[in-house]
């Protein structure tokens, strides 16, 4: 989809900073997190609604979001992944998940920019 930010990010049309990937997902980190290591998953064909996904399209989602949400785990040392999927901001498949060490954290109001520079520090702790 031409005009979708979520494709221009696959595309490498606009910058992003990229935690993981395979062949049918990526990974950055959201550049308004609710928590430091907030990231976003992303299918990278466009698909505006996650059950509009067959089974094997659905799982395999879904096994790349247990994936990243155990590196996030091991990497940051929360003391749970939260994770949210509602697509309305972005009509593109992607899944939110959050570092979270207490109740109610997931709360999109709590949401703030980070820098570049914050954000790729938090990428290296992520990545090494």
């Amino acid at each position: 989809m031409t005009n979708c930010i979520f494709c221009k990010i696959i595309s490498g049309e606009i910058p992003s900073v990229k935690i993981w990937e395979d062949e049918k997902h990526i990974a950055i980190l959201d550049r308004t997190p609710i928590n430091p290591g907030h990231t976003l998953l992303i299918q990278k064909r466009h698909t505006d609604y996650i059950f509009d996904l067959d089974d094997k399209e659905y799982t395999e989602l879904m096994l790349s979001v247990k994936k990243v949400a155990k590196l996030l785990k091991n990497k940051l040392n929360p003391k749970r992944v939260g994770m949210a999927i509602e697509g309305f901001g972005v009509p593109h498949i992607h899944v939110h998940l959050v570092p979270v060490n207490q109740g109610n954290e997931l709360n999109p109001e709590r949401a703030k920019p980070m820098s570049e520079e914050e954000l790729n520090k938090i990428a290296e702790e992520i990545k090494k």
